[in-house]
């Protein structure tokens, strides 16, 4: 029954104890009012047994009830009705820089860095419901895999079928995925712009130097996270193809990663840089960049009162008026 009603003025409940202060007081001036007449014999008396003189001290509840009332009413029961809107005040551009040349297949990450990246990305696609989120993919080449959009479901797509291919020139063009991911976002009206690029290698192809791009994406305001992919040391990865099968022919082979150039480019852009060894240190990483690039959200909350106290009031103002009704009418002769 009060589910949902809350009292503005709790402490008034304390006049409750009252009550029994009432009734205590009640019964011990009943008990003077009550004469008493002793006589030897109710011979030559007729008894009658009414049950109006029985039923008098209902008027006292109903003066008690109406108190009780009346004390509630005080106490201010109302409902409260809150609806929330949100309001995204600050929204996010994201393109993720993916590098998917032929060393991104080797299995120092499980299965293989490129899948391990897909798994951990589509998390964190997931997690940004309020940005907009583009991919790009480079190798030797780059270009444009989905521009930035607000529907994850393409995203997601798109980033799943994501896989090598020999259609992408070979090599790693660090330089031509930095500046396909700034053309991209260049015109973007968002207040916050960011790249995630990523890479297991070092730039040994393209006519865009790393550098040229990382200053583009400073005059643009382009904030670029660095990501470097692989084991320290040796790893299992793509050394040739079979002629015979067409099949990826793995063996060890050192890792290399430019981490100076990845840093380079992450200090100047505002950014930071980071290296994942392993597929937990990838999650962490993912986890880390999605706490440092927060979309603030402003949460407007209506509270709507409604006031209970009235009918109580009304209750109470009835219980008063049929005692008084029946102390001047049936009562009459009794009270």
């Amino acid at each position: 029954m009060l589910e949902g009603i809350e009292f503005l003025n709790k402490e008034l409940f304390w006049l409750l104890l009252l009550l029994p202060v009432a009734i205590a007081w009640y019964i011990f001036k009943n008990k003077k009012q009550t004469a008493e007449l002793k006589i030897s014999s109710l011979k030559g008396f007729k008894v009658t047994n009414s049950w109006l003189p029985k039923l008098k001290h209902i008027l006292f509840v109903f003066r008690l009830l109406a108190l009780a009332l009346l004390i509630t009413a005080l106490a201010r029961p109302q409902s409260v009705d809150v609806s929330s809107k949100t309001k995204t005040t600050r929204g996010i551009d994201i393109v993720m820089a993916i590098d998917v040349s032929a060393s991104m297949l080797a299995k120092d990450l499980q299965p293989n860095r490129l899948e391990a990246l897909k798994d951990v990305a589509s998390e964190f696609i997931k997690g940004r419901p309020n940005d907009r989120i583009g991919l790009v993919e480079y190798a030797g080449e780059s270009y444009t895999k989905t521009p930035i959009t607000s529907d994850k479901a393409i995203v997601l797509r798109s980033l799943k079928s994501i896989e090598y291919n020999t259609i992408i020139e070979g090599g790693t063009a660090i330089g031509m995925g930095l500046a396909t991911s700034v053309n991209r976002l260049k015109d973007s009206k968002a207040q916050s712009k960011v790249i995630i690029l990523l890479t297991d290698g070092v730039n040994n192809t393209g006519f865009i130097d790393p550098r040229t791009a990382s200053e583009l994406a400073v005059e643009y305001g382009i904030k670029t996270y660095t990501i470097g992919l692989g084991t320290n040391g040796m790893a299992l990865s793509p050394i040739a193809l079979d002629p015979r099968t067409g099949r990826i022919q793995y063996g060890r082979a050192q890792v290399e990663i430019d981490e100076e150039l990845l840093k380079e480019i992450a200090d100047a852009t505002g950014g930071k840089y980071f290296r994942a060894t392993n597929n937990e240190k990838l999650e962490e990483i993912y986890k880390e960049i999605n706490k440092l690039e927060k979309t603030e959200i402003e949460e407007f909350k209506f509270y709507n009162y409604e006031e209970k106290y009235r009918p109580l009031v009304l209750i109470a103002g009835l219980l008063l008026l049929l005692e008084l009704l029946l102390r001047f009418t049936i009562f009459r002769s009794f009270v």
